[in-house]
């Protein structure tokens, strides 16, 4: 199903047979019912007026990046794929200290990408380009509205370009490259990304990085044979190819 074609029955459905094909019917019926519950929540006023402390950034930007302005039909969306939730400014900040590295030989390519924050930021090092990759065509739309509105002083980088489309199946461009993912997929699909990322490498050796922000299934890039753990906390993980061991 692509991107476009995506719809909440639809999604829904084909979900819900990925939870009974992995885990059985029970647990996917009882799966379903805690989304539900999760929504219903999270739909609360209150819960709204906290998605609304991230805002902080798009006042300062002059962009809309918050969490708090998505509407339903993406909100229960993301609950199926992955959550929507712009990463915090002075958090990425200290993640890309960790690169002693000339950006200007990198590509940053953002996986879920939302609505773009992560690539304006990341507009602020000298990389050779950023790219971003959504699947929800609504969070794509902002984010290159986000992009083209985008003017600060700091920025450094001027060549962003925003996909619409499943990432599980995105072929990587061939240069030297960041990837960063704020725990962006299902497991599954998490499995098909570091799978391409792997044959990615082996076609064509060059140096990799992977900054995997809220790491909860740091198990399966650690699995990858191509990557190594080079450094992180609680908060991330940083892996390197393991060509740059040799």
């Amino acid at each position: 199903m692509s991107p476009q074609d995506a719809n909440l029955g639809v999604s829904f459905l084909q979900w819900f047979r990925d939870q009974v094909h992995r885990r059985g019917f029970i647990t996917a019926v009882a799966e379903s019912a805690g989304l539900i519950w999760q929504f219903l929540r999270e739909s609360l006023p209150d819960r709204r007026r906290q998605r609304y402390g991230d805002v902080d950034y798009d006042w300062d930007h002059r962009v809309d990046t918050t969490s708090a302005t998505v509407n339903v039909r993406n909100r229960f969306l993301g609950l199926l794929y992955s959550p929507y939730q712009p990463t915090d400014p002075a958090l990425f900040q200290e993640m890309m200290a960790k690169f002693d590295i000339d950006f200007s030989e990198f590509v940053f390519l953002d996986i879920g990408s939302g609505k773009g924050r992560v690539l304006l930021m990341a507009a602020e090092y000298p990389f050779r380009k950023i790219i971003g990759i959504e699947r929800l065509p609504e969070l794509h739309r902002i984010a290159q509205e986000n992009v083209q509105n985008y003017k600060h002083d700091s920025q450094e980088c001027f060549k962003i370009e925003t996909i619409c489309r499943d990432a599980a199946d995105f072929v990587f461009p061939p240069e030297p490259m960041i990837l960063y993912l704020f725990n962006p997929l299902l497991e599954p699909a998490l499995a098909a990304l570091i799978a391409n990322l792997d044959r990615s490498l082996q076609e064509n050796p060059r140096r990799v990085y992977v900054l995997y922000h809220n790491p909860l299934l740091e198990r399966v890039v650690g699995a990858s044979p191509w990557l190594r753990k080079a450094s992180g906390t609680l908060q991330y993980s940083i892996y390197v190819d393991r060509l740059q061991d040799i």
